[in-house]
């Protein structure tokens, strides 16, 4: 009996960590769509977000003991940082009204560098889970597909809010960033 309720415990906490992780692919795929995005990208951003979500906590989890002290901090600092700078470029482009080079969400490199800000948290959290022998695949999995279907909730509720913000969509979904970015960094 006791085995059954711990097996439980532990898969309702790596769900609970699943959606909290998401939450930074949700946001993240607010200010995305803010900018305007099509359906297309929608499922490549989403896709790769959701892969980072595997990879990110699996390298973590068998990291594990050695360096999660060092590490926790590091990353979510890396992570708020690269948010502020996305969210900051975003309002400046936004705002100067000018074309001025951003990172372009449809290149590979983008979707990259999106897919890493939001995943990067999950590499820590895994480093943690790591520690405490919790399933690998069940974790990986559930992070994943949290990671990327709550991106496109994100992304497509970004896009439809877009479509009434006109030019000022861009801005808005730069200050998300930034305010994300900031709440990583406190």
């Amino acid at each position: 009996m006791y085995d059954v309720s711990a097996a439980t415990g532990q898969a309702l906490t790596v769900l609970v960590m699943a959606v909290a992780l998401g939450m930074d692919a949700f946001s993240l795929g607010i200010g995305i769509g803010l900018k305007g995005v099509r359906l297309y990208d929608v499922m490549k951003l989403s896709t790769l977000i959701g892969i980072f979500h595997v990879l990110m906590p699996l390298g973590g989890m068998y990291t594990g003991q050695y360096v999660s002290e060092i590490l926790g901090g590091v990353a979510t600092t890396a992570a708020g940082a690269l948010l502020l700078l996305l969210g900051g470029h975003m309002v400046y482009s936004s705002l100067r009204g000018e074309a001025i080079d951003s990172i372009n969400h449809r290149t590979l490199w983008g979707m990259l560098v999106f897919a890493f800000s939001v995943s990067i948290d999950s590499f820590s959290v895994g480093v943690s889970l790591g520690m405490f022998s919790a399933h690998v695949w069940l974790t990986v999995l559930l992070f994943g597909l949290f990671g990327g279907l709550m991106s496109v909730m994100g992304l497509m509720l970004g896009r439809r809010v877009s479509r009434s913000l006109g030019g000022y969509g861009e801005a808005l979904g730069g200050v998300i960033l930034f305010g994300f970015g900031l709440l990583f960094l406190i």
